[in-house]
């Protein structure tokens, strides 16, 4: 006792989703894909030689800067590979934040981010969404070295239109920083906004649209000055040499990537639908889960109820969200069980 900082002696540490070990589960509480990556993916993960275990890794990735600027429209060097997007977030807070520097964000969202101002000691300044989640006027008047908007937002689902966090961006001080680790489910991003403002920082995750969750890997788009200053902040070799392989070889496989994109789409809205006849409160999503509110059952009953079936969704017991479930879409299969279990609940 005593060693560390004090506020990280106080910190509580961020939680992660629950991940259950037991066979025969439905889960549906951590936003996964539930298709695999491309089998291209599986090729290079096949062919992997022992040199490339053998030596350090390409410390730029610089494969996976290429293939991705060709994507976004941007030069490579405005594209810095991470170890999962968690890191982006770390490393801005750790670069851009400290005892006179604030973050600032719209709430409720990513419970990350809080985390990470206690364990930088540094003020977090948290600006309430309205019902409709709509992106608070009050963000620019924090006056934060960095504001993170996360679009679209977990765990509402929602999106702000790119003219308006172009406004945003235009009015800030700091550094704009867009977590964009849901953006593969939207119909619209804000790369143009890495174009056109120099303050502006975009995450994208290959966790969720790619199905790489287990691969950790992520990467920013930011103009050179930005990632120039970013990248004296990652280890030095953050990205291993599979990791970059097998994203380069994610997003070179664009036809499998949007397949599956417009097959959670699809379920998307038929879980949504059918969500309304059960009498649930769903607001249009954006992203790869729907975030429900029964009309007549408390939340955290029926979440303990789909546990009991070996069925997971996502419950937080915090003002404003305790009433609510987060229910990632899985397969039709998956969410056909999810959907007979919630009626049998409710039948109750």
């Amino acid at each position: 006792m005593g060693y560390f900082r004090k506020n990280i002696e106080k910190a509580q540490g961020y939680t992660p989703g629950f991940q259950p070990k037991e066979a025969g589960v439905v889960k549906l509480n951590t936003n996964e894909n539930p298709y695999p990556p491309s089998p291209n993916v599986l090729k290079v993960l096949a062919e992997i030689k022992s040199e490339q275990l053998r030596k350090y890794p390409d410390p730029m990735g610089t494969e996976f800067r290429q293939a991705a600027g060709e994507l976004n429209g941007v030069p490579a060097d405005w594209i810095m590979c991470c170890n999962g997007g968690d890191e982006l977030l770390s490393m801005a807070v750790r670069g851009f934040c400290d005892e006179k520097r604030p973050l600032a964000y719209p709430v409720p969202t990513y419970s990350l981010y809080p985390v990470l101002a206690e364990l930088q000691n540094c003020k977090a300044i948290e600006i309430p969404f309205d019902s409709e989640f709509k992106l608070p006027a009050k963000l620019v008047k924090a006056g934060a070295a960095l504001t993170i908007v996360c679009n679209p937002n977990a765990p509402s689902g929602s999106f702000v239109n790119a003219d308006e966090l172009a406004s945003l961006a235009d009015e800030l001080k700091g550094v704009l920083l867009i977590d964009e680790a849901y953006v593969d489910f939207a119909e619209n991003n804000c790369t143009q906004l890495v174009k056109d403002f120099d303050n502006v920082i975009i995450l994208r995750s290959m966790s969720k649209g790619y199905s790489l969750a287990g691969l950790r890997f992520g990467y920013a788009i930011a103009q050179s000055s930005l990632i120039e200053g970013l990248l004296k902040l990652k280890d030095s070799y953050n990205a291993d040499a599979v990791a970059i392989a097998a994203a380069a070889a994610a997003v070179k496989d664009q036809r499998y990537f949007k397949e599956n994109v417009e097959k959670i789409k699809r379920e998307r809205q038929r879980l949504t639908q059918q969500l309304h006849t059960l009498e649930f409160n769903v607001p249009n999503s954006f992203s790869n889960f729907v975030f429900a509110e029964n009309t007549n059952r408390k939340s955290s009953e029926i979440f303990e109820k789909l546990v009991q079936r070996k069925i997971y969704v996502r419950y937080w017991n915090q003002p404003g969200i305790d009433n609510k479930l987060r229910i990632s879409i899985g397969t039709p299969e998956q969410n056909d069980k999810l959907l007979s279990a919630l009626k049998e609940i409710l039948s109750e």
